[in-house]
């Protein structure tokens, strides 16, 4: 399938919560995230047509150039070095286990860049067992975009359990707990998205 309809799901998705992640950041954040993830994905789709027929790894390496000039604090830097580090691991036709492997890659560039690890309540608490899923591997693929959707979702969940001790919420103590991260809330978001088209696909919907 093109991988356009995958992100432009991705966005559209983004752009359909900016509420609900500029309420997430209020709590425990800036304020801003919604309104800048939003930026970040109408300057995306509105570079799709010229991304059209492009390879994979020159798309999601234009679209993370795209994040880090077009969104406002830590997450320009965040998604636009995923999406760059995507690019630089993914082959030209990945499978589960080429995600797998370059979202291990992505994690690691993102920890040097943040200096976050696992557990401190960020997108990496979404990204980290979504990687583990795509590592184990399914015999269907209709159970994996099923698995990692849902896995995507209840890492978001849990980070409202974390203490955050990255980022403006660290600063927050105790009074962060109860709150999802907002990084988390859009990864996790995206992720459904492109599993839902995914599936949409294999349902020939």
């Amino acid at each position: 399938m093109p991988h356009t309809a995958m992100i432009l799901a991705a966005t559209q998705t983004l752009i359909d919560h900016v509420e609900e992640l500029t309420q997430l950041d209020q709590a425990i954040g800036d304020g801003d995230h919604g309104l800048n993830m939003r930026r970040g994905a109408l300057a995306i789709q509105a570079r799709l047509a010229e991304w059209q027929g492009q390879p994979l790894n020159d798309v999601l390496k234009a679209m993370g150039l795209t994040c880090m000039s077009t969104i406002g604090g830590s997450s320009g830097p965040v998604f636009g070095t995923l999406l760059v580090t995507l690019a630089k691991e993914l082959p030209p036709a990945p499978g589960p286990a080429d995600l797998s492997r370059a979202l291990q890659a992505g994690i690691a560039a993102l920890t040097r860049l943040g200096k976050a690890e696992v557990g401190q309540k960020t997108l990496l608490d979404v990204l980290d067992p979504l990687q583990r899923v795509l590592a184990e591997g399914a015999d269907d693929a209709g159970d994996m975009v099923a698995r990692a959707r849902q896995t995507g979702l209840d890492a978001c969940a849990a980070t409202a359990a974390m203490d955050a001790t990255r980022g403006r919420a660290s600063f927050l103590g105790d009074r962060a707990l109860g709150h999802v991260d907002p990084g988390s809330r859009s990864m996790a978001l995206i992720t459904a998205a492109i599993c839902d088209t995914l599936a949409a696909t294999r349902a020939g919907t």
